[in-house]
């Protein structure tokens, strides 16, 4: 027979222990220890022969002799994830995807496996066949290349897909599934990271790659063990507000690309709508001049995106002046208030300053300094900004303006956009292009304040 034993989990950072203890000895958190019967067994539930020749036994090679061959990437045929991902979906590789409830994760991964041109087998705990066809219509009726199962168990799961062959797994999600192989309910830790590790040897196996939908906790971090990131070899995060339209796809880790790139997409009636060029999204239509306003010029990943800066400066109802930034750093806001402080003459000290970043997105691209510096003082003189430029550059403590990397797409960007001016530094070196928008150089804060409002 086999052999049960208890052992203790912390529900935190998920450190195994002998015996139950009031606190974790590796995070020193309280009360986070839970029993757990662990079974012991030789039995494996995924077994090679459904993918007869996919073993090798490995040897140790030199690296000189480790022959590299470019890996064909699978299309999702949804151009904001494939940037995510790098170019696409590997063979064999594990994608861990997070967010908030009801951010649209289920509706994402639905949508992108009925535009698959691959066989998708999209697995769900926690939806009926029933709903998952509702939604399904919505989004596209015509679609018949996706095959729904209802089931928890990875034996039936593994079973499934040996019958199937798809060439592509969705998992709905990995808190749900549980294996026979250990005692304890789904969603705990030592189940969580059991069904992990069987995904990932079908996964690496028969190189069929494997996507999960993983639930978050209430400070945003994915439910269950940190191993669990560890052992993926992508972390995706779905982010954004439910009471907003417009949902963010950003890349933690990724084993196969960069963790630069930024996906954006629009929640509509039918599904989600990629955002091609957010830009327009994220500046506002308004034709009044309002006060308070700049635009900047950042770069998320490979992509360049305009961005409204709203600020509002009061004076302070209450004794303390209140500092508040939403989608900005809170402390860079107070660093750029004492140097517009000290260097610049003005005074905030007794002001209430509010930041907002538009769209909803938070950003910490360092261009962004020379825009917020804009608006605040746009909206303590009660004088706005012109429409038509937008700011590129960092502030430092001394008061001058600093230069920001790749600033040509920037230029570039803002010329799209139908920007006749942009402010960058006077450090800024770029070759002598023929650019049809006005670079206006800075080296001081003075500059700046003296160009816009004279």
């Amino acid at each position: 027979m086999a052999k049960s034993k208890t052992l203790y989990y912390c529900q935190n950072c998920g450190a195994q222990h002998s015996k139950w203890q009031g606190q974790c000895n590796s995070c020193r958190e309280w009360n986070t220890l839970v029993e757990e019967v662990v079974q012991k067994t030789e039995k494996k539930s995924w077994s090679s022969e459904a993918a007869p020749g996919v073993r090798k036994i490995a040897k140790p090679l030199r690296i000189s002799e480790i022959e590299v061959s470019k890996e064909e990437r699978l299309k999702t045929n949804n151009q904001e994830l494939d940037r995510v991902l790098g170019g696409g979906i590997v063979p064999g590789s594990l994608t861990l995807l997070g967010g908030e409830p009801g951010i649209g994760k289920s509706t994402l991964l639905l949508q992108i496996s009925l535009n698959l041109s691959y066989k998708t087998l999209y697995v769900s705990g926690e939806e009926s066949q029933q709903q998952i066809k509702l939604r399904a219509q919505r989004i596209n009726p015509d679609s018949d290349n996706c095959f729904i199962l209802t089931e928890t168990k990875t034996q039936n799961i593994f079973q499934q897909i040996e019958k199937l062959q798809p060439e592509i797994v969705i998992i709905d999600s990995i808190q749900t599934l549980q294996t026979d192989y250990i005692e304890s309910g789904p969603g705990s830790i030592s189940q969580i990271r059991e069904c992990t590790a069987e995904l990932i040897k079908f996964a690496k196996e028969t190189a069929t790659p494997v996507i999960l939908i993983g639930h978050i906790t209430k400070e945003g971090s994915i439910a269950g063990p940190k191993v669990l990131e560890h052992m993926v070899d992508t972390v995706l995060q779905f982010e954004g507000d439910r009471n907003h339209v417009y949902r963010i796809l950003r890349a933690h880790k990724n084993r196969f690309g960069s963790t630069n790139e930024l996906g954006i997409y629009e929640m509509q009636g039918n599904g989600l709508r990629e955002v091609s060029n957010p830009s327009e999204i994220l500046i506002s239509k308004n034709e009044e001049d309002l006060s308070g306003t700049a635009i900047a010029a950042t770069l998320e990943g490979m992509r360049p995106l305009m961005i409204e800066v709203q600020a509002l400066v009061s004076s302070a109802v209450y004794g303390t002046p209140q500092r508040s930034a939403t989608g900005y750093n809170a402390k860079r806001l107070n660093m750029l208030l004492a140097v517009l402080e000290k260097r610049a003459g003005f005074r905030l000290g007794a002001k209430d300053v509010f930041l907002n970043i538009t769209g909803g997105i938070s950003v910490d691209d360092p261009a962004l300094d020379l825009a917020v510096v804009a608006a605040i003082l746009s909206s303590n003189e009660d004088i706005a900004v012109p429409k038509d430029i937008s700011f590129a550059a960092e502030i430092g403590l001394a008061g001058e303006v600093r230069p920001v990397t790749r600033v040509e797409q920037r230029i570039l960007e803002a010329e799209k956009l139908g920007f006749s001016s942009i402010v960058v530094s006077s450090q800024n070196k770029f070759p002598k292009n023929n650019f049809g928008i006005k670079i206006q150089k800075a080296s001081k804060v003075e500059d700046v304040v003296s160009f816009l409002f004279g």
